[in-house]
């Protein structure tokens, strides 16, 4: 609906009409950055990305490439000559199997491709020499050269069989199964050759099996080695703890440099006089919510952990400054995600740029570069220099935000579980009016420990929902991040219990303002917040909530056994279901089920691995089974989230068709 000046409010067809910019990327000198922009054809019903070149010291941005499917992780290289990227091309009559490593000058040109790896790359460093490439890549870790791993995966990919076997502990991840009979390696690429020598050839070493990416390994400043992580368990399982190892390049001598039982080490980087290695620890041993610290590793002396008083949890990438004097990362404080400067000697933390959410950073030449969203606006990228404010470099999305009509939105306290004060994000319909009466919407997050954050969320925005005509209601409650360690740990082995008295308080919270419609409340949530939203169903009298939104939700515990994460859940619970089933039971939404009677619309996705769809299916039809409403929304092609445009129009007009068909007429107003 268009106002008088033009602007209309959300709808999901703008939504992905949005440009979406990734991590940028610092030219050496600082002067200049690289990133990646994502856009979204609804009628193709697919995206395309490309690299966008923008000068730190301001103007216009330049498009630096324009026929890749998927050009994206840019990195300049150590002179500052050429671009590297990752992409899947077709170029001089050769298509490209999986992803493989282009340069292009940054002036422009034609992009060259400087792999042709059959396995296809994952993730790549450059060598400080300029003339290598360090990269990540799956292989068969029986095979001898580069040769024999592109007859086995020509053989692999001309298969009939479709069966995956497996003996494995982790063997699917999200929406993938981890390459069968295949391991991550670390490779060096001789870009002049195109030589490829696998770092880890005829070791037991591997990379993580978690989608392994450019911040689990490092080159030295030298270029004579490279830091990794890796798993030491003779079996490989998502909940192991990693360790730190060394790989010289010379000799591909391999040496474990920190190892401690219980300590979970990741995204190592060395500092720039390269006797130091900054990472990050999480002592899983003591306690399994424990976040990740900020750790140093110096020659000669045994590691320490270096944040231990500032009581955040640490997000990769690390990022020395130019010194050696300070550590850069992003870490979450109360539902925003800022970028920190970690100082060595003070021990202490600063922040650097503000929140809203920092979804990536980069740091060379004096200049920090991050890219950063909030409620209100798309991701945008700033420049930070000394003595100076934050410069905007773009403004690829404010013609198309100019156009629309956003409500407010502001962040409230109110006294939850154990009488604990507890965060919430309200966002108001435009043209909010106090006098009048809304329904209201709770928007319930997952993980559990993840948070509402200060962001804009595509899959779930708050300014679309509430475009509709609701008040919406993000509660951060006991269990998520952000808000201190004991606060997320809280709920730990009790499942349900304090979350549902935050969203309740929330409720009553909410019903005391005189805007609030009493005959009109809903309840939706995804991941976990899909396990809340079915708690609900089994633990708040009917008739208080109209209906329910029920997205990838997590409804039996032991059948969740089936998901790829299934070893964290024991630590969670409090048990394994064979041990104690009854104390898994009484945390499980469909040990209840005969106290649901609240009409409910449960969505999932076939490719979902961390919540298998089967649990919606599950929760659908125990609902039908028991003459309560429901209607199931399942995609053949879609996982953990909805990421086709198509798919995910369809996705909003059945969640906002459901709660019309809820929302009683004789409640409005």
């Amino acid at each position: 609906m268009a106002r008088a000046d033009g602007r209309k409010t959300t709808s999901v067809d703008d939504l992905w009409k949005f440009e979406r910019l990734g991590a940028p990327a610092l030219s050496p000198d600082g002067a200049q950055a690289v990133c990646a922009l994502q856009s979204w054809s609804m009628d193709e019903n697919r995206g395309q990305t490309s690299l966008w070149l923008l000068s730190t010291f301001g103007g216009g941005p330049r498009r630096l490439t324009s026929c890749g499917e998927k050009d994206g992780q840019p990195a300049w290289s150590p002179t500052g000559e050429r671009i590297a990227f990752l992409a899947r091309r077709e170029q001089q009559g050769h298509k490209d199997d999986g992803a493989q490593l282009y340069t292009i000058a940054p002036d422009g040109g034609e992009a060259r491709r400087a792999s042709h790896f059959a396995p296809g790359i994952e993730a790549f460093k450059w060598l400080p020499d300029g003339r290598r490439v360090a990269f990540v890549a799956w292989v068969w870790p029986e095979l001898r050269g580069a040769a024999a791993q592109a007859r086995r995966f020509k053989e692999f990919k001309e298969r009939k069989e479709s069966g995956y076997a497996t003996s494995e502990a982790q063997y699917r991840y999200w929406d993938h199964h981890v390459p069968m009979g295949r391991v991550a390696h670390l490779h060096l690429l001789d870009l002049a050759s195109g030589r490829v020598v696998d770092l880890f050839e005829g070791t037991p070493y591997e990379l993580s099996r978690a989608e392994p990416d450019a911040n689990c390994f490092d080159v030295s400043p030298d270029g004579r080695r490279i830091v990794f992580a890796f798993d030491p368990g003779q079996e490989k399982r998502m909940d192991n703890c990693r360790a730190l190892a060394e790989v010289e390049l010379r000799t591909r001598r391999i040496t474990v440099l920190a190892q401690d039982k219980g300590w979970d080490m990741d995204a190592p980087r060395y500092a720039p006089d390269g006797r130091r290695i900054a990472f990050l620890a999480a002592h899983q041993g003591r306690r399994h919510t424990l976040p990740s610290q900020l750790a140093l590793l110096e020659r000669g002396e045994r590691w320490k952990v270096l944040s231990a008083a500032w009581d955040h949890s640490l997000h990769a990438p690390l990022r020395w400054d130019d010194d050696g004097q300070g550590v850069c990362f992003a870490a979450e404080h109360e539902a925003r995600n800022h970028l920190w400067r970690f100082d060595l000697r003070s021990r202490g933390a600063t922040r650097i740029f503000p929140g809203g959410w920092v979804q990536g950073f980069d740091v060379a030449g004096g200049v920090v570069a991050v890219t950063a969203d909030a409620m209100d606006h798309p991701a945008r990228l700033h420049a930070l220099r000394d003595g100076e404010p934050p410069r905007r470099l773009e403004r690829f999305n404010d013609e198309l935000l100019a156009t629309l009509r956003f409500g407010t939105h502001e962040d409230v306290r109110f006294k939850g579980a154990n009488g604990d004060a507890v965060q919430m994000w309200l966002v108001y319909p435009p043209g909010f009016d106090a006098r009048r009466k809304y329904p209201v919407l709770h928007n319930i997050h997952g993980g559990p420990h993840a948070a509402s954050g200060d962001t804009f969320h595509y899959r779930w925005n708050n300014h679309a929902l509430a475009a509709q005509g609701y008040v919406v209601a993000c509660v951060n409650y006991h269990g998520s991040s952000g808000f201190g360690h004991a606060f997320l740990d809280s709920i730990t082995h009790r499942w349900g219990a304090l979350e549902l008295q935050d969203i309740e308080a929330a409720t009553n919270w909410l019903l005391k303002k005189p805007w609030a419609d009493r005959r009109r409340v809903f309840a939706s949530g995804g991941s976990y917040g899909g396990y809340l939203v079915a708690w609900m169903n089994a633990h708040v009298k009917p008739g208080r909530y109209g209906a329910y939104v029920c997205h990838a939700g997590c409804f039996d515990w032991v059948s969740m056994f089936a998901e790829d994460a299934y070893t964290w859940f024991p630590r969670e619970l409090g048990a394994s279901y064979w041990d104690d089933m009854a104390r898994v039971h009484a945390q499980s939404p469909h040990a209840f089920a005969a106290k649901m009677a609240t009409p409910t619309l449960v969505i999932h996705g076939a490719l979902d691995y961390r919540v298998p769809d089967a649990q919606g299916l599950a929760y659908y039809n125990t609902l039908k089974a028991r003459g309560v409403d429901a209607r199931l929304l399942w995609f053949p092609d879609e996982n953990h989230w909805i990421l086709k445009p198509r798919n995910s129009k369809l996705w909003y007009a059945e969640f906002f068709a459901w709660l019309a068909r809820h929302d009683h007429p004789a409640a409005k107003r």
